[in-house]
């Protein structure tokens, strides 16, 4: 030790204080982008990504949900082989098939809905889950089949059907085959309805576009998560198409609730049971 870091001992400190830092796991801490509290993840992840300060639902995501609303965490993937083409061969600032690469590279998924087999409270189901960090959750011909063969397996099995919608809506590299996967959903879901099986629809935020326009209003019963966004077009699109100031909690799962938009609103913790509770009269009662 020197003269010098004998006065100023942060000078001579300052590579151990590095290696100190650098033994705090990464990913240990999160952040509410409500309230700015500081989350301890682990504690966060007790709480299924509800921040225990606010409330505020944090967004998590597809595989994430899976493995908190099946029983044990555990579900059998199906429609796994279906891909993504790039038949138009789009391109904007970047081609649509780069963009798919870093969709998959960021995510670990292959598209932006997740199919799964499995079970809720001993009763089985078959869920769909989007996937928001992938491409804004938005639906292309791939996602559309996938929910198409979702549904399909539902009635194979004869069992219910649930959806967690979260997107940005149609994806525009895809122009009209992405639209036309709003009639394919549809047209799957009346199938499903023919059979008599029912078909639950969770909205989560935020949900938009062609999706909320299709898949997320169909269900028999429609529940959102607490202060979700909901709509087709987004708050400032409306008011400046049509120069109108908008309600403060305009497009909020509550202004919809208390609009009959939806059915009822349900906090992630509950969703479990009441989802169950509702399958117990729909489905196993019939």
């Amino acid at each position: 030790m020197n003269w010098l870091t004998r006065l100023i001992p942060s000078i001579g400190s300052s590579r151990d204080s590095k290696s100190r830092k650098s033994k705090v796991p990464d990913g240990l801490w999160n952040n509410c982008p409500s309230c700015e509290a500081i989350l301890y993840q682990p504690e966060l992840e007790k709480s299924l990504f509800v921040c225990p300060k606010c409330d505020h639902h944090l967004r998590i995501g597809a595989r994430t949900r899976m493995s908190i609303f099946f029983d044990g965490g555990s579900f059998d993937e199906i429609a796994i082989k279906i891909k993504t083409k790039d038949v138009l061969k789009f391109k904007d600032t970047k081609s649509y098939g780069q963009r798919i690469k870093e969709a998959v590279s960021s995510t670990g998924e292959d598209e932006a809905i997740l199919i799964g087999r499995g079970t809720l409270e001993g009763m089985e189901i078959v869920v769909a889950a989007f996937e928001f960090r992938y491409m804004g959750g938005s639906m292309g011909g791939a996602v559309g089949t996938k929910f198409v063969e979702g549904v399909d397996e539902a009635i194979s099995n004869k069992v219910p059907f649930i959806c967690f919608s979260t997107s940005g809506g149609a994806r525009m590299q895809e122009s009209m085959v992405s639209l036309m996967q709003m009639a394919k959903t549809s047209a799957a879901l009346e199938k499903l309805r023919k059979a008599k099986l029912p078909y639950i629809s969770v909205m989560i935020d935020p949900i938009y576009g062609g999706v909320s326009a299709s898949i997320a209003m169909l269900g028999d019963i429609n529940i959102a998560e607490p202060k979700a966004l909901v709509g087709f077009a987004g708050r400032r699109v409306i008011e400046q198409t049509v120069r109108v100031d908008l309600p403060p909690d305009f497009q909020k799962s509550e202004f919809l609730l208390e609009n009959g938009a939806i059915d009822m609103i349900v906090h992630r913790k509950d969703l479990r049971t009441k989802i169950f509770s509702i399958l117990s009269k729909l489905y196993l009662q019939k």
